[in-house]
């Protein structure tokens, strides 16, 4: 099923009358890869290299997906996915990830 049709069928069955965008649904599995929502955050986590341990405790509990391991085998933090919960802080065992207010 196309996201055009199933745009259409959304907004059939709308009864606000208030057109929604694309965007605003989620039309088939994984599409949050298409739609960057890191901008949505209050806070932004910021994982310190150093004192990491490579558990992966963050990335397994990450909602969205946001955290990476690089070549090098670090975790990184992907902003452009990270909506700020701070799970991944709350997660972590050493506590190396801090976070602050998104200063936009």
């Amino acid at each position: 099923m196309s996201e055009e049709k199933n745009t259409k069928d959304f907004e059939k069955k709308s009864k606000c009358g208030i057109p929604l965008t694309v965007g605003a649904m989620v039309l088939e599995p994984g599409s949050t890869k298409k739609y960057k929502t890191g901008d949505w955050r209050t806070y932004i986590p910021e994982l310190n290299q150093e004192k990491c341990i490579k558990c992966g405790k963050c990335w397994l509990n990450c909602p969205d997906g946001a955290i990476y391991k690089d070549k090098e085998g670090k975790f990184q933090i992907n902003y452009d996915y990270c909506k700020g919960c701070l799970i991944c802080a709350k997660e972590c065992p050493v506590k190396c990830i801090q976070y602050k207010i998104e200063e936009k």
